[in-house]
């Protein structure tokens, strides 16, 4: 680990830093320590997604003992920030995980699939022989998601929760799917904002994002801080391209999130039929259990979306669930134009790779890109024209016609991620940019500087940014 320090205060003991171990200069593995002279906190613990050598690193032991650590924060259920808990568990830590109720069912669901599809992939990998490692395993199985439920802790929005005489956080939510939050923590003094990943502020489902009006400190998310999204009519759009793929005899394959932008894209598709801009009778399949069962989170917390229950329902009447491979193999033998919306949403594994098999090879398919691809991905590939794509060992063209709807993402644009810090009343002195690719962080981290003028920087994987001294008496 590199302990090196931006400023070096006389006495480390008496001064709070902040380290990035993960999602410091990538999108992926999001794990934010904040370093106090007596409880370290971690924000988030995400899997490294995406190019091989950043998943190899969910494989590494971390660059902090995890029994060091006094709490964790979480800030939302998106496995690129909850999908690592169960080894932070394994391999000792032994405090408590903080999270909004939402997320703590979500969380619960994203890390009983993550285990169920490496179970898979191991038990396939094995049986067909497309692996380096003798056998291969799972990077963690159920055991270890049950052995870290009993960790966790909910905590209501407005609420400020004491972690020690020193610590306390509150938690406001982000917009970016049920449950999903910022975190504002009272250290010493002083506020810290964590931002999370940061929703949009015209979702039809979800309340735009919130945050205290004070900070001195903002650790924030930059995925697209370098992009705007489309401002055309979405909804026309998708139109557009669903009728334009029935219309050649295609199937439309929407890779999507399994928590948020199913439940976004379903609500949609089920707008178009109602209007008839799009055929009431063209099938659409959800291949994604947990997708189903976030479906009854949303109905669970209704304050935390902005339509009604009746609503939710009806959007779900008109999908057909599958629960298993078998019905997977039924979906694609079936005759006729259809709508498949299935996880992961960067095609990275999951059942959407065996639709991709079967539609990529086809140039009347379309493969609809609905959010952000990181580098390393299919999804980035596909959308970088590759002309063929590996999966599980073998080699397909890439035939299908590849699309993108970047307004359906879930996260802010440039021009949100500034609205977003203009709403501080009392805005921060330091912002520090992570969550995103450095081409977009330096984008945003110029914006920042010549609109706001406000310092910002951009974390370095591991490295300890030295954030404040403590002033004798601070609480």
């Amino acid at each position: 680990m590199d302990s090196s320090t931006s400023e070096s205060p006389e006495k480390v003991n008496n001064a709070v830093y902040i380290q990035s171990l993960g999602a410091a200069e990538t999108v992926t593995g999001s794990k934010h320590l904040l370093i106090t002279p007596d409880l370290h906190v971690l924000i988030d613990c995400g899997l490294f997604q995406g190019i091989k050598s950043l998943r190899e690193k969910n494989w590494e032991l971390p660059p902090v003992k995890p029994s060091s650590i006094g709490a964790m924060i979480l800030t939302h259920a998106h496995l690129d920030h909850c999908g690592y808990i169960p080894l932070l568990i394994k391999n000792g830590y032994r405090g408590k995980i903080y999270m909004s109720r939402p997320t703590r069912d979500l969380t619960e669901l994203i890390l009983r699939d993550s285990a169920k599809l490496q179970e898979e992939d191991a038990q396939k990998a094995n049986k067909y022989g497309y692996t380096k490692h003798t056998p291969a395993m799972p990077l963690y199985d159920t055991t270890d998601v049950e052995a870290a439920l009993p960790y966790f802790v909910t905590v209501n929005t407005g609420e400020m929760h004491r972690l020690n005489d020193n610590i306390r956080f509150q938690f406001y939510p982000a917009g970016h799917i049920p449950g999903a939050c910022s975190v504002a923590v009272s250290c010493y003094g002083k506020t810290i904002i964590f931002s999370g990943d940061i929703g949009r502020y015209n979702s039809e489902l979800l309340p735009p994002p919130t945050h205290p009006a004070n900070a001195d400190f903002v650790v924030m998310e930059s995925t697209y801080g370098d992009r705007l999204h489309e401002t055309y009519n979405i909804e026309q759009h998708l139109a557009f391209i669903v009728n334009e793929t029935l219309a050649h005899g295609g199937n439309i394959l929407i890779p999507c999130f399994a928590v948020g932008r199913a439940q976004e894209v379903m609500h949609l598709l089920y707008k178009l039929k109602a209007s008839k801009s799009i055929p009431s009778s063209v099938p659409v399949f959800l291949d994604s259990p947990m997708a189903a069962s976030a479906d009854k989170v949303l109905i669970k917390y209704p304050d935390w979306i902005k339509i009604s229950e009746k609503e939710v329902a009806q959007m779900f009447s008109g999908v057909t669930i599958n629960q298993d491979y078998q019905g997977t193999a039924q979906i694609i033998r079936q005759k006729g134009g259809k709508i498949i919306l299935a996880a992961s949403g960067m095609l990275t594994g999951g059942r959407v790779l065996e639709y991709l098999k079967h539609y990529i090879t086809d140039s009347r398919n379309t493969i609809l890109i609905i959010g952000y691809q990181a580098a390393g991905t299919r999804g980035r590939a596909l959308l970088n024209n590759a002309h063929e794509i590996k999966i599980h060992g073998q080699y397909y063209p890439a035939k299908a016609q590849v699309k993108e709807i970047g307004g359906l993402s879930a996260h802010a644009d440039q021009a949100e991620l500034i609205t977003w810090l203009k709403e501080f009343t009392d805005g921060p002195s330091h912002i520090y940019l992570v969550h995103g690719e450095p081409s977009a962080q330096e984008a945003l981290r110029v914006k920042i500087n010549d609109e706001l003028h406000i310092k910002a920087s951009i974390l370095k994987q591991d490295r300890k940014e030295f954030l404040f001294a403590i002033e004798t008496g601070s609480n």
